[in-house]
């Protein structure tokens, strides 16, 4: 089945995209990140890309309400136009994905798909839906198995089913290419975004592999090396790679790093 005739969930609707309003980070009275604005559309996937320690991860979990309690934070993430300032993490109905496929190790594959489902809809519809997940990721007949007999990309791919299951309106993903070997790096990465632009979930990657943010195609937002420093972001186009035509659509101009743009 293709990521086009998905089961996992509906397609978001077109007003639900991600929006950052002068998001600013700062530990002890310094800033870390920030301040930034953007917008990430429905199916499009954006990437902040920058080097570890930049405050990408801290970014990440202030739009998902788990930023650490040392952090001062400024700034709104917004939903479909809802802001999510006020809301717990629960209830913000944002998916994320780590470089850890973080698979509950006493539990059977199916077991952590079905951890993923929101409540009810009745054991057989439950059951019926994971099994097409498999089967959308060419994993039928892998419900019983225990997560630890799985390859790493098998892995991979039943956290990302997981997290789709769980039926977000916006995916966040920090890094979950980056343990991955090359070949299965490319293929992961196609098989995510593909999931992503069919469920039309305005996607969030941060990065600091230029050819993550290449396969992505969307806009990108690059953080120096010194971008502890306020303000020390700037958009910028997707390079092709060699021999390779790409159109960015779009346009990292949406991307404005100056405070309050965007």
């Amino acid at each position: 089945m293709t990521p086009e005739a998905t089961a996992i969930q509906p397609p978001a609707a077109a007003s639900d995209a991600l929006a950052l309003r002068d998001v600013e980070l700062r530990v002890g009275g310094r800033t870390v990140l920030g301040p930034l604005s953007l917008s990430v559309a429905p199916g499009e996937v954006a990437t902040v890309m920058g080097p570890s320690g930049c405050g990408k991860s801290s970014l990440l979990a202030f739009i998902c309400g788990t930023l650490e309690p040392a952090f001062e934070s400024r700034g709104r993430v917004l939903l479909g136009g809802r802001d999510l300032g006020p809301l717990p993490p629960e209830r913000r109905r944002v998916g994320i994905l780590f470089q850890d496929d973080l698979l509950f190790p006493h539990l059977s594959v199916a077991e952590n798909l079905a951890f993923g489902l929101p409540p009810g809809g009745g054991r057989r519809r439950r059951r019926r839906r994971i099994e097409q997940a498999l089967a959308e990721a060419d994993l039928a007949g892998f419900g019983e198995r225990d997560p630890g007999t799985l390859s790493g990309g098998q892995r991979a791919r039943v956290a990302l089913l997981r997290t789709l299951l769980s039926e977000p309106r916006a995916l966040l993903l920090d890094e979950p290419f980056a343990k991955l070997d090359i070949a299965l790096r490319a293929r992961f990465r196609s098989f995510v975004f593909e999931h992503a632009r069919a469920q039309r979930l305005p996607t969030l990657l941060v990065t600091h592999d230029p050819a993550d943010a290449h396969a992505a195609g969307g806009p990108l937002m690059e953080i120096g090396a010194g971008s502890e420093l306020p303000g020390n972001s700037r958009a910028m186009p997707v390079e092709p790679m060699p021999g390779e035509d790409v159109t960015t659509k779009g346009g990292a101009a949406r991307f404005g790093a100056r405070p309050g743009s965007g």
